[in-house]
């Protein structure tokens, strides 16, 4: 599997905007290093960079990119009308559809663009973490248990179908509302909705911008977990590095957890499908020139840009309400194997944090506070104390941020820092960036029984098809504890605590 957040596989076509090729090299880039975590993209006008671009690694990480198409990506983020700051690249960072994954920038709002590449095809891809009052030896018995009860209930796999298909109208409230409406249906608890990014509903959402086609992939896809780095996984907390937000977290050593990540389905594919084809049509009318089709974008405030974000605000709201399915599903089965209601096991959500979306932010740029569109192309917030942002719950100690790792190593539960505002407009890392294709890891690892090895190593696998858990393998994957220890030492997070895998559910 992947624990790691990264972006969803790229459209299956063969050629034109949505195929997903190396961008062209261009002339050379000149990069040069500006600290130990830090490494500058020098502006380039013969490629049209307006920006800089600042990639956050090192040694060992760049080590791995010099030769990675991702830097490239980079450089043609940085050629974005309006783009502001830097084009940026978080530590996870890897070649991705337009931008790289791990790739942030903001557009100002005059003069400005949206890219749906700059987001992503798998919108509002994230991660939610319940915590418990188990500790590891109280459902090691029941572990297996646990582990077919949750591969049952929650179905994944490549176009993995729910039991109920939602009527037109039921779709549209879900498009509304997001988490709100899974809980005003008893689906979760209130606070839950405490504790999701933008308390679970992204205003501005637009329904009619969600193509007949988005909506028939979407209607009977809600509490699915899908396939790919999708996981639903039994952690334990084996280390603590804070130990007061970690409280703040409701974290503790030896303590059970549950972590889900997953989107917005076939339903967010589409709408980026949909909107980077009117996009491309369209550029040419309003004078935009990208050296990739693949960054298609608008003018912030044009008509082709008002129906991209309201359909994205529209997916994002899907994939609140698909976790918060989810980890409805998640609380009925520990409910059934244990015996003990919920409540009574201490399932609470200690947040549920979102990746691959836009949000219209005000930040500083250049000593002066602007009006932006920071896109975050599989990076995540990463708000220090005192934001007002940050929910309520958390704000003394800030923002929760998740950074997965692999199925067969770890994850780390971090907080924001006061570095992510200064420099990458509130945001870090999502997880711990591919090292391989999956095709390159499938052909690595053939023959390799990749459930056998994890066993072995005391993790329980249930999956689809156990044939493509290679494509998520460990050796396809970077090292998240080299990952967040960038993230640490350039000041955008603070490591709270590890969580080792038990149980793993995939597609």
């Amino acid at each position: 599997m992947a624990r790691a957040a990264h972006g969803s596989r790229a459209p299956a076509v063969s050629s034109g905007v949505g195929a997903r090729a190396a961008p062209s090299a261009g002339p050379p880039l000149q990069i040069e290093r500006i600290d130990p975590y830090r490494w500058r993209i020098a502006r380039d006008e013969r490629r049209g960079m307006r920006v800089e671009g600042i990639v956050y690694a090192d040694d060992r990480l760049m080590c791995t990119l010099r030769d990675d198409p991702a830097l490239q990506q980079v450089a043609n983020v940085a050629t974005l009308p309006g783009i502001v700051g830097a084009s940026l690249a978080m530590p996870d960072v890897h070649w991705g559809y337009g931008f790289p994954v791990g790739g942030v920038a903001a557009t100002e709002l005059e003069g400005g663009v949206v890219s749906p590449g700059g987001i992503g095809f798998d919108i509002n891809c994230g991660v939610r973490i319940i915590r418990s009052d188990l500790v590891v030896e109280e459902i090691r018995a029941v572990l297996p248990r646990l582990a077919d009860a949750l591969f049952a209930a929650v179905p994944s796999g490549v176009g993995a179908r729910a039991g109920h298909r939602l009527r037109r109208d039921e779709l549209d409230e879900v498009l509304r509302d997001g988490s709100r409406w899974a809980v005003s249906r008893g689906l979760g608890w209130a606070d839950d909705l405490e504790r999701t990014e933008e308390h679970g509903r992204l205003a501005g959402a637009d329904p009619s911008a969600v193509s007949a086609r988005a909506h028939e992939r979407g209607a009977d896809q809600l509490g699915t977990l899908g396939s790919g780095n999708h996981f639903l996984e039994i952690e334990v907390v084996d280390e603590i590095g804070d130990a007061v937000a970690a409280e703040a977290f409701g974290l503790r050593l030896g303590q059970v957890v549950v972590s889900i990540h997953c989107g917005s389905r076939g339903l967010g594919h589409q709408v980026c499908t949909d909107h980077v084809a009117v996009m491309d049509r369209t550029m040419g009318r309003s004078g935009i020139h990208v050296p990739d089709r693949q960054l298609a974008c608008a003018p912030l405030g044009s008509a082709e840009a008002r129906a991209y974000l309201g359909a994205m605000a529209a997916a994002s709201n899907f994939a609140w309400a698909n976790r918060q399915l989810i980890a409805h599903h998640v609380r009925g089965v520990f409910e059934r194997v244990l015996g003990r209601s919920a409540e009574q096991l201490g399932m609470r959500l200690v947040y549920d944090l979102s990746h691959n979306i836009a949000k219209l932010e005000r930040h500083q740029v250049s000593g002066r506070a602007v009006d932006v569109c920071v896109h975050r192309k599989g990076a995540t917030r990463a708000f220090p104390a005192g934001h007002p942002d940050v929910p309520e719950v958390y704000r003394s100690i800030g923002q929760p941020v998740f950074v997965p790792g692999d199925m067969g190593r770890y994850s780390y539960v971090a907080v924001g820092a006061p570095g992510a505002m200064e420099q990458t407009f509130g945001s870090t890392c999502h997880g711990a960036g591919r090292n391989l294709s999956r095709h390159a890891a499938l052909r690595e690892l053939r023959g390799v029984s990749i459930a056998d090895q994890l066993e072995r190593a005391g993790i329980l696998v249930r999956a689809e098809r156990y044939d493509l858990l290679a494509e998520e393998a460990s050796l396809a994957y970077k090292d998240v504890a080299t990952v967040i220890e960038v993230a640490e030492g350039a000041g955008l997070v603070r490591r709270v605590a590890r969580l080792r895998p038990l149980a793993v559910v995939k597609g």
